[in-house]
């Protein structure tokens, strides 16, 4: 599929669910994408980074649902921060595992699932629609973490074939694959389409982490996750990510950011990149 075909099979109102962990392997392609749409209303579900940001920042957001929302280097995506202190938006806020069981619960198709994590902590004060369970088999009080369907899931590969089969290279698959369980549809967009049997001749099989039987469309992006990282085929670009939240204080900066990296197509998007990279090295 391209990214266009994609987001037309997307609608406002939904509930996608955005793969990756922070500034780490994020379907930025398709973000971008989301950016240049129509689409509005949206409840997103994400280990949040510039993806958060930047749809807080385009009026995409209705609702957040995050474990975190962080640069990395940068503790905080400065379009958060801005939407979370001026309460423009609604937010959930989960412990990170609490997100992950949320996502676990909706792919095995339970209305909930129980853990400790939460109790004695503000997570219950600041989502007082969380319930509380009793083990049916003693007497401990559980949370009861509701599940957490996803209308479409967005998740980026280093690599996929074109069934929908698709690979982590990196050191961690990070929750992508509950993503693509915990959604009606799942897009994965990739580096590089393969061939099925070069994914499991480079890499062990278990890094194949998603099954075609998961997936609606694949999407061939190389750089696609840039500015985050897509290791081993490219760190995170700290410059590029330096550039974006210096911009992100000044509306005047911030409006000529926009104008030069996302008022274009995805490869107006990568030829502004490659520019800057050119000017720093004349510099």
């Amino acid at each position: 599929m391209t990214h266009e075909e994609v987001i037309a099979e997307l609608s406002s109102g939904m509930t996608i669910g955005i793969g990756g962990w922070g500034s780490r392997r994020k379907p930025m392609s398709l973000v971008r994408a989301i950016l240049r749409s129509e689409l509005t209303d949206l409840t997103v579900v994400t280990y949040g980074g510039p993806d958060a940001g930047l749809l807080c920042a385009a009026g995409k957001v209705r609702r957040l649902v995050y474990g975190f929302v962080s640069l990395d280097s940068i503790a905080l995506d400065p379009h958060f921060r801005a939407v979370r202190q001026a309460g423009s938006i609604e937010v959930t806020e989960y412990d990170e595992g609490m997100l992950q069981w949320g996502l676990y619960a909706a792919g095995i198709r339970v209305p909930f699932l129980p853990t400790r994590a939460g109790l004695g902590s503000d997570v219950m004060t600041v989502n007082p629609e969380l319930k509380t369970v009793k083990d049916p088999y003693g007497d401990e009080e559980l949370v009861a973490v509701p599940a957490i369907h996803l209308d479409a899931a967005l998740v980026h590969m280093n690599r996929a074939d074109q069934h929908g089969n698709a690979q982590f290279l990196g050191p961690d698959p990070y929750f992508d694959d509950l993503y693509c369980m915990a959604a009606d549809r799942a897009y994965v967009s990739c580096e590089k389409i393969v061939p099925t049997a070069e994914m499991s001749a480079n890499a062990h099989p278990a890094t194949m982490k998603i099954s075609r039987l998961m997936v609606r469309g694949v999407v061939e992006a190389p750089n696609g996750a840039h500015f985050t990282s897509c290791v081993p085929d490219y760190g995170r670009d700290e410059k590029f990510q330096r550039e974006y939240a210096t911009a992100a204080g000044d509306p005047a900066t911030w409006g000529e950011f926009t104008r030069r990296y996302l008022s274009g197509t995805e490869d107006d998007y990568q030829r502004a990149v490659a520019q800057r990279k050119t000017e720093e090295v004349s510099a």
